[in-house]
């Protein structure tokens, strides 16, 4: 009999961690206990539901094998995309069919953990003493399959431990649809039994609480909402010759129902009052005695994904105050770091259209507005523009992520501007074909002086800033693309508020349109959802779920800074490096590198890209189509289970 060899293999392995409920980094995992004998009382579920949060696709350092590092850069930085500068084949199309896939393989193993803690809980005889573990276990159960369905679309569903005979080893894919009524159903479970439990951000210990579940179901919603509207069946396959079908589950939700359930789900979290957006280096009182307070003002963006402890930010503030993470992987200096190199290998440096996606204060696009300064003249373009942007990119000829950037007291022994140039001032280097295009974010000003791979920041799954945006998209999805100043109001706007962008209203629409530009709130939604969100995994899911990922992600080139814009040389072409008195731009490194002509993208408001601009990547290797909304299902688990049937196009 064949037999799919990762589920086999989790008969015979037990993939949970445990802990003590205070921390659950540092304790023995459960391999040793026996799966009969261990689930005793509270302690022992609410151990084992601990090891389940660990069992999550966050930063992937060396303590997290087989997760590594390199694997989750990808899916977790957005690479390959559109507003993402480094390069990744599934981004691009350029992804093939492969033998076996991490993903697929490990989180079914994670499936099989959250599952042993389902079914022990089952037959405990005080159903109500372990609702809290329980209830976390059917998060992750949810949390698993969401991550399979936007990977693989429907997938074989994981709901027991599964035994050699199991539909698991040896059954079909379920469809798209069965599996979200899973999803679903799960989460509806895990709201029921966390009703009690407390704010996640309360004493920063990442566990997960009644409004993360709340917040997940409305993404998935959200997701499964639009993915139904705009990609329908497209993906499906007959479920006979590929994919699953279109089977869908008596009483599925319709489009309307899914964006009304993400609406009044986000309502919930944001009128329960618990969580703020994080603006920890504006509210500093004594910001003005900081040294250089310049370069760390309106900055609260960036230190929000540095949060270690109160020498990793100009305000001296700890991960306590982070009231903006509603589900978080928690990590530390000693017991779990990051171990990914964050810092040094710039995960998030941005693309030519991302940087022309940041608004100027007044809330118009770059091309429309008064208030921009251009391209050519040296940090010109980040004048007058979302602190988000600002945050994100660190000024030519500045001095950044730097320890000892700013005086705080006396843990600093060094000051900045005694050390080497070299080490800390952002100077660009054009002279190997570079694209020119920084990004800070995730680059911890702490750990710049130390070991690589020591930054501790906490991995943030689900933000209240993203509730925000789930409330105004599907409120304007609901609306027919329409939406009230007044939801505005109390959604988006908070957010734009954050990166001192003017609010998205009627009025800006109508004065846009007056400067012969044509801004929709469902596109300006949609802007938000890539400058807030940016490198935090979401981008190419969200153009799939619109219906647009083939336009946007391929068919025309990845950009970086420009050379020249409009006939006129930037500063890069002339500038001089202060450090080794060499041009930092080498012309001969840019043969068949720079964009020859002007090209636009396919929602209304964003800036086209023109002539000049240095090019990351090719046209002929943006080859993104729809069959690559779905990856493929790995080629080693269709030979051993001839009823899993591949995606369509592979």
């Amino acid at each position: 009999m064949k037999t799919n060899k990762i589920i086999l293999f989790l008969l015979v392995s037990s993939m949970l961690t445990t802990s003590c409920e205070q921390d659950f980094l540092e304790q023995a995992p459960l391999d040793s206990n026996s799966e009969v004998s261990y689930f005793k009382n509270l302690t022992e579920f609410q151990a084992a539901a601990n090891g389940l949060h660990t069992n999550v696709y966050a930063w992937g350092g060396s303590g997290e094998k087989p997760v590594t590092a390199n694997a989750t850069y990808g899916i977790n930085h957005d690479w390959g995309s559109d507003i993402v500068s480094a390069g990744g084949d599934e981004g691009s199309g350029l992804n093939v069919i492969s033998t076996g896939d991490l993903f697929w393989e490990t989180t079914y193993k994670w499936l099989r953990a959250a599952n042993k803690v389902i079914v022990a809980g089952e037959a405990y005889s005080n159903q109500e003493e372990i609702a809290g573990p329980i209830g976390q276990a059917y998060f992750f159960r949810a949390w698993n399959h969401f991550f399979l369905l936007k990977r693989y679309g429907g997938v074989p569903i994981a709901n027991s431990v599964p035994d050699i005979n199991s539909d698991l080893v040896n059954g079909s894919r379920a469809s798209r649809y069965e599996v979200v009524k899973q999803i679903l159903d799960d989460l509806d479970v895990a709201i029921a039994k966390l009703a009690k439990t407390t704010v996640t951000s309360t004493g920063n210990d990442g566990h997960v609480t009644l409004e993360a579940a709340k917040a997940l179901k409305a993404r998935v919603c959200l997701f499964e909402g639009t993915w139904d509207k705009y990609v329908g069946t497209k993906t499906d396959g007959d479920g006979t010759g590929s994919g699953t079908g279109s089977k869908m589950p008596s009483g599925y939700p319709t489009v309307t129902e899914f964006l009304t359930m993400a609406k009044n789900l986000s309502k919930e979290i944001i009128d329960g009052g618990k969580f703020e957006l994080w603006k920890g280096v504006e509210n500093v009182s004594n910001i003005a005695s900081v040294k250089n307070p310049q370069l760390y003002k309106n900055s609260s963006y960036y230190y929000l994904f540095n949060l270690e402890g109160a020498t990793s930010n100009p305000a001296g503030l700890t991960k306590a105050s982070n009231k903006e993470s509603i589900y978080r992987a928690v990590y530390d200096a000693v017991t779990r770091k990051s171990a990914t190199n964050l810092t040094h290998t710039w995960p998030a440096g941005m693309t030519r259209k991302l940087s022309d996606m940041y608004l100027c204060t007044d809330g118009l696009p770059v091309h429309l507005s008064p208030l921009f300064k251009g391209y050519t003249t040296m940090n010109a373009e980040l004048q007058n523009r979302d602190y988000r942007f600002t945050s994100c990119v660190t000024p030519v000829l500045e001095y950044a992520w730097g320890n000892g950037m700013y005086k705080t007291g006396a843990q600093y022994a060094v000051d900045i501007y005694t050390l080497s140039k070299i080490s800390y001032q952002n100077i660009p280097s054009l002279r190997n074909g570079e694209g020119a295009v920084g990004g800070r974010k995730f680059r911890s000003e702490l750990a710049s002086n130390s070991a690589a791979g020591d930054e501790a920041m906490d991995y943030m799954f689900i933000r209240f800033a993203e509730v925000y945006l789930i409330y105004a998209e599907a409120t304007c999805e609901l609306g027919g693309g329409l939406i009230s100043d007044g939801d505005l109001d109390y959604s988006i706007n908070k957010v734009r508020a954050r990166g001192g962008v003017a609010p998205l209203n009627a009025a800006l629409l109508a004065k846009a349109s007056s400067l012969g530009g044509q801004l929709t709130f469902l596109g300006e939604i949609r802007r938000e959802r890539a400058l807030e969100l940016y490198s935090e995994g979401q981008r190419i899911n969200d153009l799939c779920r619109w219906g647009i990922a083939e336009a946007e992600l391929g068919g025309q080139p990845r950009c970086g800074g420009y050379l020249s814009y409009n006939g006129t040389d930037s500063f890069l072409k002339t500038m001089i490096n202060p450090i080794d008195n060499k041009p930092v731009y080498i012309a001969s490194s840019y043969g068949g590198k720079i964009n020859t002509s002007d090209f636009s993208f396919t929602y209304s408001g964003l800036t086209p890209t023109k002539a000049g601009a240095i090019i990351i990547e090719q046209t002929a290797n943006r080859k993104f189509a729809l069959k690559h909304y779905l990856k493929p299902i790995p080629s080693g688990q269709i030979q051993l289970n001839a009823s899993l049937k591949q995606n369509p196009g592979w």
